[in-house]
């Protein structure tokens, strides 16, 4: 099996100190053969809160400018929840609902069941 890691260009070494009780549990974690080491566990923390404070941070922009984001979301995600759109174009979900509306009204958008 081949494993593909960072290259060095592309990453940056930090340091930081953690319980020894989390230590104990990623080590375990490791042994289990869910992650290859604890700094693969720790990228995979990191990118899981990256994300997580990523949709947490929603942008404010005007009903127009979400009907054509929106729009162009769903022409290349046809078949796409709401909270799908909301999550990737970081848009309130009531944002997204009104927009939908008025999509489906100007025959851009069609509600499947």
């Amino acid at each position: 099996m081949t494993y593909y890691t960072y290259c060095d260009k592309m990453s940056a070494q930090i340091s930081s100190r953690l319980p020894r009780k989390f230590l104990s549990e990623i080590e375990s974690m490791v042994k289990e053969g869910y992650y290859l080491n604890a700094s693969d566990f720790v990228r995979e923390a990191v990118r899981e809160k990256l994300e997580e404070i990523k949709e947490i941070r929603l942008r404010e922009v005007p009903l127009k400018e979400a009907k054509g984001e929106i729009y162009h979301y769903l022409e290349q995600n046809p078949d796409s929840y709401p909270y799908d759109i909301a999550n990737e174009l970081r848009l309130e979900l009531s944002l997204v609902h009104e927009a939908l509306i008025e999509l489906r009204k100007e025959g851009k958008a069609v509600e499947l069941e």
